[in-house]
């Protein structure tokens, strides 16, 4: 059996309670071995503690070093230890992540592969950090592929210049065992929002139609499941509004399915924000999906390709609040529709998101990068030219 090659999965931070598709899809990995590396450790996921490497503590000592690795790239001890496990590339999840990983690709002469999942090919450039933008041209010549989780984002980078031989969609899968209905648990009338707790998630909107919603059946409960800093403005507009309703915080991702395995309708109208960003792909879209979920939501950004409209869900004109409560309430109502678009979500997701043929697709992308590498490996004029930092220039970085 021929040996795994070993890759980095990059992210800045490791990793938040909301990136579990990142490590899921590390952990999908067959003809791969993802080691988890990262600035530092923060409270959040699990992961395989032997394979997962933290360039700097929680200490002021370490808030200097990772301030120094941006600005400079890694030290020399740095790219020894980190040569090591003898990676063969650097996958980065988020365009300003991709920045600090492009410094440890050129140190380590690998290849660099970069997701981006939203807000960083959509939002403004005023919404962005700065050194993300300064090297962002940097980025889109020294990438050997950019992976977009849905053709809405593919067309948002390649408006942003990113080179569209270089720019491709690749969907990420969906765990179908792990996310499969128990039908021995029961239905019970909640109307289900996960997601964090941030005007672009759209929440305000729902609680709006919830009031319309409990006007005719007043049993329906609304459940808020994450957190946020918009979190208080939610609390007082539900006070007003609703009457029947939960936040329940943050959970773990098995009690979010659980959820959604009681709850009868995921809505999480998310809409653009005000500086552009807008939602992806969604993959609590497709989770509740799996989960046998129907899903009431804006037609926003990348949801459309994730939910289809009048067979797995009912997707509505953005901030359409009435259109909300409307389709709400014929799934509600309408047993036999709802029982239709539970079994179409499951198999919707079990044929085009399913981690395993997504993530084997995506070991064949890693192939091409490599394959390409072989055949036409960087010459010395190049790599100099990649490796200017044109530092001619002051860089404003805060370390907070």
């Amino acid at each position: 059996m021929e040996a795994r090659r070993t890759l980095f999965i990059y992210r800045d931070e490791l990793l938040g309670p909301s990136e579990t598709f990142i490590r899921a899809q590390g952990e999908a990995l067959d003809r791969y071995r993802a080691f988890y590396l990262g600035l530092r450790r923060r409270p959040g996921l699990a992961l395989p503690d032997l394979r997962v490497l933290i360039m700097s503590e929680n200490t002021w000592a370490g808030r200097l070093q990772r301030a120094r690795f941006k600005l400079l790239g890694p030290s020399n001890a740095l790219r020894n230890v980190l040569a090591s496990p003898q990676p063969a590339l650097i996958h980065a999840h988020f365009g300003p992540d991709a920045c600090s990983a492009m410094a440890l690709a050129r140190a380590l002469e690998l290849p660099l592969v970069v997701t981006f999942h939203g807000y960083d090919v959509t939002r403004s450039d005023a919404g962005l950090p700065y050194l993300y933008v300064r090297r962002r041209n940097q980025l889109k010549a020294f990438g050997a592929r950019f992976i977009c989780v849905s053709d809405f984002i593919r067309q948002k980078a390649i408006e942003r210049g990113f080179p569209p031989h270089k720019t491709i969609v690749h969907y990420t899968g969906i765990d179908t065992d792990l996310f499969c209905p128990n039908p021995a648990v029961p239905r019970l009338p909640i109307v289900l929002f996960v997601g964090r707790l941030i005007p672009q998630k759209g929440c305000q909107f729902l609680i709006r139609a919830m009031a319309r919603v409990q006007e005719v059946f007043e049993e329906v409960r609304l459940v808020i499941i994450g957190d946020g800093s918009f979190r208080p403005v939610l609390e007082q507009q539900a006070a007003e509004g609703i009457k029947n309703y939960q936040f329940l915080g943050v959970q773990d991702p098995e009690a979010v399915k659980q959820w959604m395995n009681r709850a009868m309708i995921l809505c999480a109208p998310s809409v653009t924000g005000e500086a552009g960003d807008t939602e992806g792909f969604g993959m609590v879209f497709a989770e509740a999906q799996a989960m046998g979920l129907p899903v009431v939501s804006f037609a926003s950004g990348g949801i459309p390709e994730v939910v289809a409209d009048g067979q797995t869900g009912f997707l509505v004109r953005e901030g359409d609040c009435q259109s909300l409560a409307d389709k709400l309430l014929v799934l509600i109502s309408d047993k036999d529709l709802w029982l239709k678009f539970s079994g179409s979500g499951q198999a919707r997701v079990q044929a085009q998101f399913d981690i395993w043929k997504q993530t084997s697709a995506l070991e064949g992308i890693y192939d091409s990068v490599l394959a390409e590498r072989f055949r036409a490996p960087l010459n010395v004029k190049t790599r100099l030219e990649h490796e200017k930092l044109d530092e001619r220039q002051s860089v404003a970085l805060t370390v907070k």
